[in-house]
């Protein structure tokens, strides 16, 4: 090769060269500028909440017979709060204090309040504000929260979000069997049919018939919001599975090989010598017989064996959610909060139901998944105070949408970033359903190490009494049972201000949970504690009053007699 043709060459070379390195740079530089735009959109956000589910019963909280791979990759992909507790110990209230981040004493409503949600209170709610701020919106599942005027049949809620494949109040193993609106799915199971409305939402297709929907499409240029709320693994559903034929196998047969280990402090309804709690306090008898299977060992086990087919169920919904999330390009994006609205017990010294303030009511699984939350903060295990008030501002401040005064909860998103800062010194829960199913009233404080309860004079008649006065004058058990009238509303405002005007606590518990996480050892009593009972019982002044806030409630009428004025049967819920 001659002398000018090398030189041709090595020009061309080096000309290709420094093309071809530009090109790179360019398409470097156009990556990280497509990477810093996706970092500043504002991401997705599907919350998933399950009813009745205990701490422990997930494998990444512990428990060594459940399969749940998927929770347990969303909890080693995000960060997992072991101390994480709801407010109120029951459906209804719980629910409306993570829509609105309120105590109950503060937001006013409970099956017993004669109340239900204003229209403008739920304005506030974290669905309607991120719809305000240009998310499009979408509920599927369960909603047991009234709201408006009429509760639950005053389409306010309905017509809060984009899109809508729920029902209110119990949905049932088959849902099918109780509600119109999910009857065009193919399959005939709670998870299974949600999971219709997972992926009809998810991949854009808005074809799902009985789904409500105010546009065809998500608009491309719009984040979502996705509450998918089971009605699983309540009692409500477990005791009414009948393993049909059609049902998926996970539901008949899995964990039936199993050796069921029963709670560490479980006692059957025939060996209970010494009540828990005191008889005049806690009227076991009056409790709602939905919880009679925690009175033996064989119907105890069955229904764990359900509940936990039920959380398996779950699971793998969610692990199609997030298969799906990645087919559609959504994955990169999308938070996933998961908890649940309480736990229950399982014969733990012989209780049944829940609504009481111990941890086995009120601590619930919280898993927070963040795409672009930095890589020291994945897998982590965080034991700061949080409860379910606290997931509204977190979402909020995910969408860098205006968190509202009326919120009592807190954010969440330093821990999430990997901060381990202190959201609160102690955290404050209540139960304030207190009827004739024998629960009494109570509330308790807490920090990491203590736990401070105190009750009150439970007067409430008893509903073995009304039972038996409704077989004798031939009244409508529902009705004699579950109807509120107009003075409930009285019974129940009472029940919020009278520990706040000097009402007496007539018992009182003690627990170190640091020694006894089971709270086994009531130290009330003990001279030893004195002082740290007297600390607790100012915190317990403090915190009681900032959980009641300043407010009037933001509540309407929502009784028997309200509706049966505008011509409306209330259904128990």
């Amino acid at each position: 090769m001659n002398k000018k043709l090398r030189i041709y060459h090595t020009k061309a070379f080096r000309f290709i060269l420094q093309l071809c390195i530009l090109i790179l740079i360019s398409v470097l530089s156009n990556q990280e500028i497509y990477a810093q735009n996706k970092s500043t959109e504002r991401p997705n956000i599907i919350f998933i909440l399950t009813d009745d589910h205990r701490y422990d019963l997930l494998g990444c909280t512990g428990n060594e017979i459940i399969q749940t791979p998927h929770l347990d990759k969303l909890a080693a992909d995000g960060i997992l709060f072991t101390n994480a507790h709801v407010t109120s110990a029951i459906c209804t209230p719980s629910r409306a204090s993570i829509f609105l981040s309120q105590f109950e004493r503060k937001h006013g409503v409970n099956f017993n309040s004669g109340t239900s949600v204003s229209a403008d209170a739920w304005g506030d709610s974290y669905p309607v504000v991120l719809r305000k701020n240009g998310y499009y919106t979408g509920y599927i599942g369960k909603n047991h929260v009234p709201i408006g005027v009429g509760g639950y049949k005053s389409g306010v809620m309905e017509a809060s979000f984009d899109y809508w494949y729920a029902a209110h109040g119990h949905l049932l193993f088959y849902p099918k069997e109780r509600h119109e609106i999910f009857n065009g799915a193919v399959n005939d199971t709670q998870v299974e049919i949600l999971g219709e409305g997972v992926t009809d939402f998810l991949t854009n297709e808005h074809k799902l018939q009985g789904a409500k929907h105010f546009l065809t499409r998500i608009p491309k240029d719009k984040p979502f919001c996705m509450s998918i709320n089971f009605n699983l693994p309540h009692g409500a559903s477990t005791s009414t599975m009948k393993m049909h034929p059609t049902d998926p196998e996970t539901y008949k047969t899995l964990y039936r090989d199993k050796e069921i280990p029963l709670p560490k402090y479980y006692k059957e309804k025939k060996e209970i010598k010494s009540p828990k709690l005191p008889t005049e306090l806690l009227h076991v008898n009056d409790r709602q017989n939905i919880y009679d299977f925690v009175d033996n060992e064989q119907d105890l086990r069955e229904r764990i064996i359900r509940n936990m087919q039920a959380v398996t169920g779950i699971d793998a919904l969610v692990g199609n959610l997030r298969k799906t999330l990645t087919e559609q390009n959504l994955d990169k994006n999308t938070i996933i909060i998961f908890t649940s609205d309480h736990g229950i017990f399982w014969g733990e010294n012989g209780l049944g139901g829940k609504a009481l303030c111990y941890e086995v009511c009120t601590r619930v699984p919280m898993i927070i998944y963040d795409p672009n939350a930095p890589k020291r903060s994945r897998g982590i295990k965080s034991d700061q105070l949080v409860q379910t008030i606290d997931l509204a501002p977190t979402m909020l401040a995910f969408a860098a949408a205006p968190i509202p005064k009326s919120y009592q909860g807190k954010p969440l998103n330093d821990l999430i970033n990997g901060k381990d800062i202190p959201v609160r010194e102690v955290l404050f829960t209540e139960n304030l359903w207190s009827t004739h199913f024998g629960n009494p009233r109570c509330e308790a404080v807490q920090d990491k190490d203590w736990k401070y309860i105190r009750y009150y004079k439970n007067e409430n008649l008893s509903a073995q009494y009304l039972i038996d006065t409704a077989k004798k004058y031939n009244v409508n058990m529902t009705s004699m049972l579950y109807a509120n009238h107009d003075p409930q509303i009285a019974i129940y405002q009472s029940f919020i201000e009278g520990p706040l005007n000097g009402e007496s606590a007539v018992y009182e518990e003690l627990y170190n949970l640091k020694n006894d996480a089971d709270e086994q050892y009531n130290l009330a009593n003990s001279t030893a504690y004195a002082d740290k009972l007297n600390e607790l019982r100012n915190i317990w002044y403090k915190t009681i009053r900032q959980a009641r806030g300043n407010d009037a409630m933001n509540v309407v009428r929502y009784t028997t007699d309200s509706e049966a004025e505008r011509a409306h049967l209330v259904k128990p819920e």
